[in-house]
């Protein structure tokens, strides 16, 4: 089950592979999560001292939580295994290309975040995806009967 999506990262990176991270969090951060009270803009996953960590995500604050002075922003460390954590360096190493949290999904109770090695798309790329996808609806909606073709 998704819990959150970072639907501006998949619209401004072309993902190259995926990945699945277990997430350390504490008790309140999942309450608020399951309330969608989550944030992605402008986050990342760095590498510091041979672990992954998931920078800049802001979690709100739950309604009723008694804490009061949480970083709601705080890095969270991934949990990845090894082989995973090598690969990951590695493609973070190369030119060009950087790594995304895509979403937060929930398997077998366990809060997962799915990250993402992106490429970084630009301007005149984004357009030319963007005019793809009105293409496609455009069809589908003919195919559909809804939109009746005109004719110039």
């Amino acid at each position: 089950m998704q819990l959150a999506k970072n639907k501006k990262g998949m619209r401004d990176y072309e993902l190259l592979e995926n990945f699945i991270a277990g997430v350390v969090l504490t008790g309140y951060e999942v309450k608020a999560l399951r309330d969608k009270q989550v944030n992605f803009e402008g986050s990342h996953i760095t590498i510091l001292d041979g672990e992954a960590y998931a920078m800049s995500i802001t979690i709100g604050r739950y309604q009723h939580q008694s804490q009061k002075d949480t970083d709601p922003s705080r890095p969270r460390k991934l949990l990845l295994n090894k082989k995973e954590l090598l690969k990951l360096q590695k493609e973070l190493s190369q030119k060009g290309k950087t790594a995304i949290p895509t979403a937060f999904i929930l398997r077998n109770n366990m809060v997962k975040l799915e990250i993402a090695i992106v490429r970084g798309l630009k301007k005149h790329e984004k357009k030319s995806v963007e005019k793809d996808k009105q293409m496609k609806k455009e069809l589908e909606r003919y195919k559909k009967g809804i939109l009746q073709p005109t004719i110039a």
